[in-house]
């Protein structure tokens, strides 16, 4: 039966049809009465023509409704229009975890988030005497909020005597399969069926955890538990075999997870989890874990189109490391030795860059506190022990000799190196203001890049440095940086890109080119910087890490990109610089940068909360901004999603909130800025420039620029009295070196403020004007000032022990501000 659009069951508008299956067809709809799109399930003819079954469906239904759980399926509703019996259903969108796993399997970090809404839901209905029998990938509904389990109980009902003679299989169950389609292959529910069904015996919680268990291991490894070429050839394989081991699909597997897996898949039901809650805890255990269990701590390491941000608060981080060869990627054809780990950061820390030794047994990490300075960590995989590198304050961009014994590293503008097991740090020349990259090949010779330059070569024993690449500007480069030496010593990868460009500029390649000759040639088009372990190149598509064959012989790419994992965190220091690291044997170590929520909280001066204001969002490391007036609230927020930023408004006494921009492009990377009347937001936008800055009022209407072309511009503040615009600016080359500037307004005129030191800004003008305070590293760590304005004459330094972040009292009488042990001053 095919209802038409427009046609009417009871008080609800059928709008379009959404697909059909043995279940019967599915529409979306309107319901009429509150003003909110349904989804509408109409029933098969076999479930209607049995008064006996229909009186069943409708006690079952009842309880079905009385399910309330934020990844269960809500049923609204049943009714009867004429001889069509329908559901009336919470109207989700997203995709079927089918759809999902079909594009591989998912990352740890997802099954074991997935994995634990599913059971926490199994669990609740449980309680309720509800067993759902037919647990699969189509049966769950992947959303923006997580997982939600659909048709729940409906298999139960749906036969109550009639089976497939010898089987013991229901009916409807038969029916809902619809991937008995090609011969050899059979998918669909007999797949995820516990013996006990299979031979006829009743079906309780427990089978539902014998279905969740095959579910898992689909979800973790992308292929199914069982398989079977024929109907007799899979039931013979769920009733006798056991699942190939999980280390020989997906090696980064944690043990852990594969003993949760095997327990929910043992054949006896009295060997299983006895309950849903049960295989929740131990799920949630694994998750929060940490290197016992092999998972990591998620976080959000916001991606930033700036080289470098004003530090937010600290946030724990971790480190995946797998010994995987490339078994993450393809199915080996033997088991291959797998060692998980997860690698916490000291506390009040967070990490900038990743590093593994060439043998796959070290990992070398930099942290940082806010405003403060780096410092260099390394961490056996064998061992566990993790210690920090005495004098390697500022360390940027880590990279090891091949030999494993010393690592180099960035310091002080200067580029440095040590031997790991002890000693001082060697000068080996200077690179102004920093480096970003560098890689060192047995025959001593070290490359490295600085920005708005191209790849220089330098001896290990130090000397001066020779240009290796050249910029193309028909090309449209800007930099040539993280270059990377391939096995053979003389070729090595770098990114070539346009910075002042959008993403997917043309520009944006990765290259190869040689160290003897002057080869160099594009690889592939990518907005990241690229390594080579073990057959495959690996490099960043957004938060995404991807593996693609690759001959180091020919330098050639090979076949389609295949991920290997999700949310892997890019550098908040440098352009597009993915924190993830391969050593020649194929071990990876990366940063996890999971989708997670902030919110905004209400604090008194004790520090004690006092309100909320909103609900949780992917805000990112930058203080919102209250209007002049108090009422309201502007911050900038990532949608998940799309991975797109933009800058929204809250009323503070309505409790509501709304997206103010609307251009493409990131929107709002620092803090937006209200103008001194609080009509309007000043924001920065990457849309045709690295950062320009626009205004938009806040009542709606175009966004117009204020300061645009090459360069970054970042806003700070706008004084009271409207005159004048503090920001930050960096050249377009990719100069680290930030300026505070003042842009007057009414004149159209900028004039530098303060230049010293690489990192200046969070500027704020005091309330009469006469006065700007900012933060600047000068003395070598972060220290806030107070200089008069628009000058000159003698500044004062007002904290004492690192800080930034300032912002006035509304009277000027008082400064508050972060320290770098990340309290709040005043």
């Amino acid at each position: 039966m095919s209802l038409p659009s427009g046609s009417r069951l009871g008080p609800y508008e059928v709008l379009e049809p959404l697909g059909a299956g043995g279940m019967g067809e599915v529409y979306r709809g309107r319901d009429t009465r509150l003003e909110r799109i349904v989804a509408l399930k109409i029933l098969p003819s076999h479930l209607s023509s049995s008064e006996e079954v229909r009186q069943r469906f409708e006690r079952e239904a009842r309880a079905i409704s009385a399910l309330s759980h934020p990844h269960i399926c809500a049923l609204h509703d049943i009714g009867r229009e004429g001889d069509t019996e329908y559901l009336v259903m919470e109207y989700l969108e997203g995709e079927s975890l089918a759809s999902r796993i079909s594009r591989g399997p998912l990352p740890l970090e997802q099954v074991l988030r997935y994995g634990g809404e599913m059971a926490d839901a199994l669990d609740r209905a449980h309680r309720q005497g509800i067993v759902h029998r037919d647990l699969k990938p189509g049966n769950v509904m992947v959303t923006k909020s997580g997982v939600k389990l659909v048709d729940f109980g409906l298999a139960k009902v749906a036969a109550p005597t009639g089976l497939v003679p010898g089987s013991g299989i229901s009916i409807l169950q038969t029916q809902v399969g619809t991937n008995l389609t090609q011969e050899g292959t059979i998918l669909g529910t007999f797949q995820y069926m516990a013996p006990e069904q299979l031979e006829g015996r009743e079906a309780d919680a427990r089978s539902d955890i014998f279905a969740f268990g095959a579910l898992l291991y689909e979800m973790a490894t992308g292929q199914k538990a069982f398989s079977g070429a024929s109907q007799a050839s899979l039931i013979a394989s769920i009733l006798g075999s056991h699942p190939p081991a999980m280390a020989s699909i997906a090696p980064m597997t944690p043990p852990a997870l594969d003993r949760v897996i095997r327990t929910c898949l043992a054949k006896d039901p009295e060997d299983r989890w006895q309950s849903a809650h049960d295989v929740a805890s131990e799920l949630k255990w694994i998750a929060e874990a940490g290197s016992q269990a092999g998972v990591p701590a998620p976080v959000i390491l916001r991606r930033k189109n700036r080289e470098r941000i004003a530090w937010a608060a600290a946030a724990a981080l971790a480190l995946v490391a797998a010994a995987a060869t490339v078994g993450y990627v393809r199915r080996a054809p033997r088991p291959s030795p797998t060692m998980v780990t997860s690698i916490l950061t000291p506390e009040k820390r967070f990490v900038t860059f990743v590093a593994i030794s060439p043998d796959g047994t070290r990992v070398a990490f930099a942290t940082t506190v806010p405003g403060g300075k780096s410092q260099l960590w390394i961490r056996s995989l064998e061992s566990g022990a993790t210690q920090p590198m005495p004098g390697t304050e500022g360390v940027d961009h880590p990279f090891w000799a091949p030999d494993g014994r010393s690592i180099a590293f960035f310091a002080d503008g200067k580029l440095k190196r040590m031997d790991v097991g002890g000693g001082p740090a060697v000068v080996l020349c200077q690179v102004d203001p920093n480096g970003i990259g560098g890689t060192w090949n047995r025959e001593g010779t070290i490359l490295f890049a600085s920005p708005g330059s191209a790849i220089s070569r330098i001896s290990e024993a130090g000397g001066t440095a020779q240009p290796v690449t050249r910029l193309d500007s028909a090309r449209g480069e800007t930099t040539h940086r993280y270059p990377a030496f391939l096995p053979d010593g003389r070729h090595f990868l770098y990114l070539a890109a346009n910075l002042a460009g959008a993403p997917g500029d043309r520009a944006n390649r990765i290259r190869v080119a040689s160290v003897d000759s002057k080869e160099d040639r594009e690889v592939i088009a990518a907005d990241s910087n690229a390594l080579y372990g073990n057959g495959y190149l690996f490099f960043q598509r957004g938060p995404d890490l991807l593996a693609r064959r690759f001959d180091p012989r020919s330098a050639a790419a090979r076949g389609a990109p295949i991920s290997v994992a999700e949310h892997v965190a890019q550098s908040s220091l440098y352009w597009n610089m993915g924190l993830f690291s391969v050593s020649a044997n194929g071990t990876l170590a990366y940063a996890s940068a999971a989708q997670t929520s902030s919110r905004l909280l209400w604090f008194d001066r004790s520090g004690r909360q006092i309100g909320v204001a909103g609900e949780p969002a992917a805000f990112i490391p930058q203080p919102p901004r209250i209007s002049p007036d108090g009422r309201r609230a502007a911050f900038s927020v990532t949608d998940l999603s799309t991975r797109k930023t933009d800058v929204w408004i809250r009323d503070l006494e309505r409790g509501t909130q709304t997206r103010l921009t609307t251009g493409p492009g990131d929107n709002g990377s620092a803090s937006p800025v209200w103008s001194p009347d609080g009509k309007a937001i000043l924001f920065d936008s990457d849309r045709k420039h690295q950062g320009d800055l626009y205004r938009k009022s806040i009542g709606g209407g175009a966004e117009e620029a204020v300061l645009a072309g090459e360069g970054q511009r970042l806003p700070d503040d706008w004084s009271r009295d409207g005159r004048f615009i503090a920001f930050e600016s960096r050249q377009a080359k990719g100069d680290r070196r930030v300026t505070l500037s003042i842009l007057n307004v009414a004149a159209g005129t900028i004039a530098p403020f303060h230049q010293r030191g690489v990192d200046t800004g969070d500027a704020r003008f005091s309330p009469d004007g006469l006065s700007l305070a900012y933060s600047s590293d000068e003395s070598g760590r972060s220290e806030v000032y107070v200089a008069p304005f628009p000058g000159p004459g003698e500044r004062t330094q007002v904290s004492t022990a690192g800080g930034y972040g300032a912002v006035w009292r509304r009277d000027g009488k008082e400064l508050y501000y972060l320290s770098t042990d990340g309290k709040l001053m005043a």
